[in-house]
């Protein structure tokens, strides 16, 4: 029986899905928290436990100093292997004493959570060990993701046979036993014919090799395989036998009269390796071409090699016989793009559905098969499931295990269970009152393809039998090749589906019996199987990440994949793993201080991340070693680090951004609709946005049981709305999702794109295809124009976005002159938050316009906290003009509150340049730090001029790495009380606190490098200290040039040594005393 997908969706989905904090919208009460971010606003930080060194001491130590940095929230991933993807060599790391699963361990992370408890610091726990994904060493193969697996038996009918069927593993949990008629010589390899002639070139040929080894060695540059025919023949499929690892790009050739004719080129990747099993779950599994069909006699295959390890092939196969085209990675086995293949076998005869027979019956218990065959040429497939040997990490070895069923609620809860659930049993209520979450990283462990009550529930959910296609799943074409296509697509949507609301949805709900809530990063890589917004949607919290490098201005698809189902799930806090970095060969490791960090952060506010978790802090149990434990990836955010002390700096910067972007609703014009295929990372933007709008992507769940339509805008529940729907360059949409878009329009709203034709599922075929043409036509008409009337709404076609929406009068909702001005907006009942961002390294001067009308502008600092009204502005219609001005990589909110009307005339810039009133040229006492590690000088040392350490000529400087006091004297000869006054300290690195007269006034760690001394400097003699911190960098480096034995500071992943270029350090000036008149 057909099922409704909205039916379906509304039953799967939580109710707390639209659970919306209400928006506060009392602006004083925000300016207030503006300038004190109050202790609500979470800094977060992933604690990562590395090579098993920790200690109860360093928990304690590791917490209290994140507590006085700022960072509120900690989410412990317990038990981190610190090498580079999931490599299991482990050369040059070291191990501490505390392993998995020991009471040390136990006892440790007790202590963990009775501190935060104690500082009040939220803790989440990732819910296996390592960082990815839901799994451990109490998973067992029957609760582990599976895939289905078959062996395969030709016989001749008419007979009767006792066989016994070859099982694909030793673990093998039987599904199904199918037979169907096939032609004679079905899946035989050409190369069987005494006739074929190999010339193998760079290509070493093993000829007395069995085919379970090696029998082509691929070596050279162009390893080349000819393969003569006696015969001209039909082609069909080219199939390779991987022998442990095959990693090339291939090319087949065809012989035509008297030069070779390029077929295809191809990519082939199957390795048996573990490291990999997430990317090929079948390790086993042949690589099977689709060629259509090719007459020729002689045949080239020419292999380019990729990577470091030799790629073996055990049988290379030439077949008459055709096979789906990309199969293996239409059925998850395999990570991989497909296009759309032409369909060249239709004057071909495949099995149908009702030659398809079930007879696992006749098998018995032991495997014989007891059968009477038909008349006819038939292949017997033993089908069922083997489990995916891919194991949660990186963790250490101990910790390791098999993946759990992502699509099963039952193993899922046993796996809660049996990891957050006895760490919540053995640890007293009152010691982790601040545990609330369980953390779930970005899926990197692949996908899977079967699981316990399939066949049952694809049969729900689809109203169709998968029995008889399952053959598909190994390439087999039944019915023909589309009705095939349709069976996978199923099977794929139906494997995402699982994915969101059973592992997801699963581990939320464990988790709220527990009183825990689930943190996810909504997307994924190496396999996949979802889709990113609806896996997002079941969570109760969403979290992107992005990555710094050098000079990094922007990041990829994941921070505005979770903005986007943050914002159609009704959910008001988008997280992000902030300042990931770094890799195995190039890694930046003590190299990156906050100012370096902050274009890629803005970056990030802009794609409409609003809470931010820093990556990372490493759990620091030494004393003695430093810079401490280390890794090849993150920025050292721990206590360690020698700037870590002035964190607060930076972390209060984020507080008020993340605030001020958590507050009301974003806006944006344009909503992408993502399509119903998957697996599915991201949408596309296409066509382009032009400049001044924003976007979300949205998916068929929300479009089918959320969306509406009020006066001409497209709305979600929670409020957030969109004025126009863009729909993806796709053929192939469900009736279903189509009728509810038929609904929408008719209701007023505005879709943009062209007609789909048909369904891309099997569900109600071949009926479906002629509902979506129907409404097809109803919305675009028989010859569809650039714009179509359809009751209230309408329907454009062929038209980009920027003709789109001048047709709705939608004039930008930001505008700059300047393109490397960015900007977000946050929208609180009729008032409006814009958030602006600078990402060049230059100070610029432009003219931005706003989509608001009659609000008086102000701009709000949110490195200072500091607001004032911005009194020269213009405002024309609904749009407002100010002239602006942002320092280098410099941000700000304009913040629109109040009724105003603009100026009769032009009044003073908005921006006053400062008024020097007094530079600093005298000279500087500075005192190092002299520990045993730090080694800077003992005495304090005059600086006539202020210059960078790293050119000093004493190497106690030169190679300094920690904090370093500057102390001077500023005479003036009155006081002044009414002016604004701030301390200009020019340049330096890495960050600085000032103390004016032994009284703290402020910090600085970004452009500009100034603090406000208003009304800190009394007449005569003031003392000035600024407070300078470096970074680890110099300091490694100087120890790198000494012999072993007088090495202080040491890292098992810093890429320097004693050539590395110095960083350039220490307060360099002019320091100024400046007025501004704002």
């Amino acid at each position: 029986m057909k099922k409704s997908i909205l039916i379906i969706l509304t039953l799967l989905v939580s109710a707390a899905t639209f659970a919306q904090e209400k928006p506060n919208d009392n602006f004083n009460d925000i300016e207030k928290d503006f300038a004190t971010p109050p202790y609500s606003v979470k800094t977060a930080a992933y604690y990562y436990w590395l090579n098993d060194h920790i200690s109860k001491e360093g928990v304690v130590k590791d917490l209290h100093a994140m507590k006085e940095a700022g960072i509120n929230r900690v989410f412990i991933a317990t038990n981190i292997r610190n090498r580079t993807s999931w490599s299991r060599d482990l050369t040059g790391q070291s191990f501490g004493k505390a392993k998995v699963f020991t009471e040390e361990w136990y006892e440790v992370l007790h202590t963990a959570l009775k501190t935060a408890t104690e500082l009040d610091i939220e803790v989440g726990l990732f819910n296996c060990p390592g960082w990815s994904q839901s799994g451990g060493p109490w998973i067992k193969p029957e609760q582990a993701m599976r895939y289905l697996a078959s062996s395969e038996l030709y016989v001749k009918g008419s007979t009767k046979i006792s066989k016994l069927l070859a099982k694909p593993d030793s673990f093998f949990q039987d599904v199904k036993v199918l037979a169907f008629p096939v032609t004679a010589g079905y899946g035989q390899d050409l190369q069987d014919n005494s006739d074929i002639k190999l010339v193998p070139s760079q290509l070493q040929l093993i000829p007395s090799a069995k085919q379970d080894s090696a029998k082509y060695v691929l070596s050279g540059n162009e390893p080349t395989l000819d393969i003569i025919l006696p015969k001209q023949t039909t082609v069909r499929t080219l199939s390779l036998y991987s022998a442990g690892h095959l990693d090339a790009t291939a090319e087949l050739f065809v012989k035509v009269d008297a030069d070779f004719k390029s077929v295809k080129k191809f990519e082939v990747f199957q390795t048996k390796n573990v490291e990999n099993l997430a990317k090929v779950f079948k390790p086993d599994a042949r690589f099977d071409l689709a060629l259509g069909e090719i007459q020729g006699k002689k045949f080239r295959i020419v292999f380019h090699p990729r990577g470091t390890k030799q790629s073996k092939i055990s049988k290379i196969s030439l077949d008459q016989t055709p096979v789906l085209n990309n199969y293996i990675e239409k059925s998850l086995a395999r990570v991989a793009n497909w296009g759309a293949a032409k369909d060249q076998t239709k004057d071909l005869k495949f099995p149908q559905t009702q030659e398809v027979l079930d007879i696992s019956k006749y098998m018995s218990a032991d495997g014989v098969l007891n059968w009477n065959v038909p008349a006819g040429n038939w292949l017997i497939m033993r089908m069922g499931m083997r489990y995916i040997d891919v194991k949660n990490g990186p963790a250490s070895f101990e910790a390791e295990g098999l993946e759990v069923d992502k699509m099963s609620a039952a193993h899922i809860a046993e796996h809660f269970d049996a990891f957050i659930g006895d760490i919540m049993k053995r640890v007293p209520p009152e010691d982790r009152k601040t545990f609330k979450t369980t953390v779930i990283d970005s899926y990197e462990r692949g996908g899977q393809n079967f699981t316990d009550g399939f066949l049952e529930e694809f049969k729900q959910q689809y109203g169709y039998d998968a029995t008889p296609f399952l053959p598909v799943y190994d390439g087999h074409i039944i019915g023909n090749t589309d009705i095939s296509e349709r069976f996978l697509w199923d099977l794929r949507r139906l494997v995402a589906d699982d994915i969101s609301y059973k592992y997801v949805g699963g581990l939320r709900d464990v988790s709220h019996k527990y009183g825990l809530t689930t943190w996810l990063e909504n997307y994924g890589h190496s396999g996949f199987a979802g889709e990113s917004l609806q896996y997002g949607g079941q969570s109760d919290e969403v979290a992107g990440e992005y990555w710094w490098s050098p000079g990094k201005t922007d990041g990829k698809f994941e921070s505005r994949i979770a903005a986007s189902a943050a914002h159609i799930y009704g959910k008001n806090k988008v997280w992000a793993e902030s300042f990931t970095s770094g890799s195995w060969t190039e890694n930046y490791a003590f190299s990156a201080y906050p100012a370096d960090l902050k274009r890629v952060g803005d970056w990030a506010f802009i794609e409409g991340i609003n809470s931010t978790l820093l990556h990372v802090y490493i759990q620091q149990p030494y004393e003695d070693k430093y810079p401490g434990v280390d890794a090849w990836f993150g920025t050292e955010f721990n206590r360690k680090n020698t700037w870590f002390r002035q964190m607060d700096l930076f972390t209060t910067y984020h507080k008020r951004c993340n605030y001020m972007l958590q507050q009301g609703l974003n806006k944006a014009d344009v909503a992408y609709f993502t399509g119903e295929d998957v697996p599915q990372m991201s949408g596309v933007v296409s066509p382009a946005l032009p400049t001044g709008y924003d976007y979300d992507f949205i998916n068929a769940e929300v479009i089918l049981r959320d969306l509406s339509v009020k006066d001409g805008q497209l709305v979600l529940p929670h409020g957030t709305s969109y004025r126009i729907l863009v729909l993806p360059k796709k053929q192939t949409m469900r009736p279903e999702l189509l009728k509810k878009i038929e609904e929408l329009v008719a209701q007023g709203a505005v879709i943009l794109g062209s007609a789909p034709s048909k369904s891309p599922s099997l569900q109600g075929y071949p009926n479906a295809d002629l509902e979506v043409q129907q409404l097809a036509q109803k919305l675009w008409g028989n010859s569809p124009t650039k714009q179509q009337q359809y009751e209230k709404g309408m329907v454009l076609n062929n038209i980009n976005l920027s003709e789109a929406l001048a047709l709705l009068k939608a004039t930008p909702d930001f505008f700059s002159d300047n393109k490397d001005i960015h900007y977000k907006h946050r929208s609180v009942g009729n008032k409006e938050i814009y958030f602006l961002a600078n990402s060049s390294t230059k100070t610029i001067d432009f003219q931005a316009t706003f989509r608001v009308k009659g609000l008086q502008p102000e701009l709000w600092d949110p490195l200072t906290g500091e607001t004032r009204v911005l009194a020269n502005y213009e405002t024309s219609g609904n749009v407002t003009a100010i002239r602006l001005q942002l320092v280098a990589v410099g941000s700000a909110f304009i913040v629109f509150r109040n009724p105003g009307q603009s100026p009769s005339k032009v009044i003073n810039s908005n921006f006053q340049e400062p008024l020097v009133l007094k530079i600093l040229n005298n000279k500087w006492e500075v005192q190092f730090e002299n520990d045993s590690v730090k080694r800077g000088p003992s005495k304090p040392v005059v600086f006539e001029q202020l210059t960078d350490w790293s050119q000093n000529s004493d190497e106690r400087i030169r190679y300094f790495s920690g904090t370093a006091i500057y102390t001077t004297t500023l005479n003036l000869e009155k006081g002044n009380k009414d002016e604004n006054l701030y301390l200009d300290l020019g340049e330096l690195s890495a960050m600085a606190k000032v103390k004016i007269n032994g009284v703290y006034v402020g910090g600085v760690w970004t452009v500009p490098y100034r603090v406000n001394v208003t009304g800190k400097l009394h007449k005569g003699q003031n003392k000035i200290e600024i407070t300078v911190v470096n970074t680890w960098k110099n300091r490694l480096i100087g120890d790198y040039s000494l012999p072993e034995k007088d090495k202080i500071v040491h890292s098992e992943n810093a890429d320097l040594n004693a050539k590395s270029s110095l960083q350039q350090s220490g307060l360099l000036g002019p320091v100024k005393l400046i007025s501004i008149k704002n």
